[in-house]
């Protein structure tokens, strides 16, 4: 397979080439759902294009819970389906499609009721288990196991004694969700989809009451261009009753947003050597180990505000501080949160009660000719819905088009993965490259790491880390740039590393060597570079400031003070 570079040359071309022929499906959305679609409409071999108003997972496939789950509370709700389907692709995922990128990870349940708890939920995790190892994906991960009260507080010593009375542990797993939807388009892009992000869609086009493509201002370059397809496919998230306004049809369900906030906090916080989920009165909270972090999450509470830069308010944060708080020994306070980042799920919500039970399941429309919409789902099943969405746009083709095939289809870095982090002692051997940060490589590129590599043996100071979050190499940002469709210095410190929420600065004290690093590869001169980092600078004040507000319309306000960037 062809390596994709999605550099400033290759987007040009890409747009350029979408609006010289007619496509047979054109995506919109470039989320982890759209960016499944694009795969899977080019591994079929349709001509196939890509386009994100904003950047790569910019929206909800960049602000999740980080969890590729089944899905263990459902089985409570006794929907035995989804549970099953996201278990089969939580296996595939570990297994073959993205072993560098989605990774096992323990999880303790504490129990508080002597008996029937452990009973119970015991009972639940066991099927879990039973029901992923019945479809053949569930064999990389142990099986749970119970422990005592004992034995729970040495593998989690920040657990309150009398918060438990005993335990079950079992196994999920976690990915760095905007990292995998980058590696997700640029495996579309290998099997021949053109892709472009920060290329808004403004209309569609129509022959009578059939849509025949779409119109798309390309937001870096200038210029509008007309794009014409067969299908087009609305992958647009929350964003989906908004595209659907353009062509003044909605169809039998609407798209509703719930908010949902993440803490991070450091790994020398919460002394546990397992994540933690934990029962809350509407849901459950999650701890999950995130490098040398710790994600809390999550809440749960409807939005209808801005929907580009949702808010975390001053009441999310403490909800979220108080939860976890009633079971640690040592309390974490405002002092130990490094990083907050507030998300969107698109939940289906019908026009009736038939329609408004799909909820966390997905759906697939096709409202008027030439126009599939598909909305809702869970991260873990995103390959689902893209094949469901395919599927219905070949039934608009006049061809014989092939069945899905991504089952089959490894993205890009996992083929060798396992080969290249077994002989990683003599990759660090080679490049000069300490063995830990060839892991580190390893584990957010897979075997396109080697390109990375290549950048640190040719130049030797981007082997060095950055000043300010010494967990990346300065190679990581002119890669990011020149190989994986950054174009901005948030698209870098927020997507393509984790800076933003990693660091107690939120990344302020490397925007500046960030952008000087991007600058060649973007032709930036010293005006844009200055412009990139006041604007960063906002955005990272705005958010603040948006936190210590107290409820969703003043955070919201707030958030809003930061203008996006421009940049011509």
């Amino acid at each position: 397979m062809r390596t994709a570079t999605l550099g400033p040359a290759e987007r040009a071309e890409s747009l350029a080439s979408m609006a010289e022929r007619e496509l047979d499906v054109l995506v919109v959305g470039g989320g982890v759902v759209g960016a499944g679609t694009a795969l899977d409409a080019a591994t079929r071999g349709l001509s196939t294009g890509l386009v994100e108003a904003r950047d790569w997972a910019s929206g909800t496939s960049s602000r999740s819970s980080k969890l590729i789950h089944g899905g263990l509370r459902y089985l409570e709700m006794l929907d035995f389906t989804l549970v099953r389907e996201a278990l089969k692709e939580r296996g595939l995922l570990l297994e073959k499609l993205a072993p560098h990128l989605v990774k096992p990870v323990p999880f303790l349940y504490p129990l508080q009721h002597k008996g029937w708890e452990r009973l119970y939920a015991g009972s639940g995790v066991a099927l879990y288990d039973a029901m992923s190892m019945a479809r053949g994906h569930g064999r990389g991960l142990p099986v749970h196991r119970h422990l005592t009260r004992r034995h729970a507080l040495r593998v989690a010593p920040c657990l309150k004694k009398d918060a438990l009375v005993g335990a079950l542990q079992y196994y999920d797993a976690r990915v760095d969700d905007a990292r995998f939807v980058a590696m997700l388009v640029r495996t579309a892009a290998s099997y021949g989809a053109r892709t472009a992000n920060h290329a808004r869609v403004t209309g569609f086009l129509r022959e009578g009451e059939r849509v025949v493509g779409a119109r798309v201002e390309d937001l870096e370059g200038g210029g509008e261009y007309e794009i014409r397809a067969k299908q087009v496919v609305n992958a647009t998230g929350v964003w989906t009753d908004d595209t659907q306004a353009m062509v003044g049809e909605r169809g039998q369900f609407h798209v509703r947003a719930s908010k949902g906030i993440h803490l991070v906090v450091p790994k020398d916080r919460i002394h546990s050597t397992t994540g933690l989920i934990l029962r809350t009165e509407k849901s459950v909270l999650f701890v999950i180990p995130w490098g040398r972090h710790w994600i809390v999450g999550t809440t749960d509470t409807d939005w209808d505000l801005d929907k580009a830069h949702p808010a975390a308010s001053s009441a999310d944060i403490d909800y979220l501080l108080e939860r976890v708080n009633s079971v640690l020994a040592v309390p974490l306070t405002r002092d130990d949160v490094q990083g907050v980042y507030a998300g969107l799920r698109p939940l289906l919500a019908g026009e009736s009660d038939a329609t408004s039970k799909l909820s966390r399941e997905h759906t697939v429309a096709h409202p008027v000719p030439g126009l599939v919409v598909v909305a809702g789902g869970k991260y873990t099943t995103y390959r689902v819905m893209a094949k469901d969405a395919v599927d219905e746009a070949v039934h608009g083709l006049d061809m014989r088009v092939a069945d899905c095939v991504t089952e089959d289809v490894p993205l890009l870095g996992a083929e060798g993965y396992r080969a290249l982090w077994n002989a990683r002692a003599r990759i660090a051997a080679r490049t000069g490259v300490h063995p830990v940060r060839v892991e580190h490589l390893l584990n957010r590129y897979g075997s396109a790491a080697q390109e990375v590599l290549d950048l640190i043996v040719s130049d030797p100071a981007l082997g060095e880390p950055l000043h300010a979050a010494d967990d990346y190499l300065r190679a990581e940002i002119v890669y990011a740039a020149s190989h994986e469709g950054a174009r901005h210095l948030d698209d870098v410190l927020t997507r393509r590393t984790r800076i933003s929420i990693e660091t107690f600065d939120r990344g302020t004290r490397s925007a500046r060597e960030a952008a000087e690093l991007m600058a060649p590869v973007l032709g930036w001169d010293k005006d844009q570079v200055e412009r990139e980092v006041q604007y960063y600078e906002k955005r990272v004040e705005a958010e603040r400031e948006s936190q210590r507000q107290p409820d969703d319309l003043t955070a919201d306000a707030a958030r809003l003070g930061a203008p996006d960037i421009v940049p011509r």
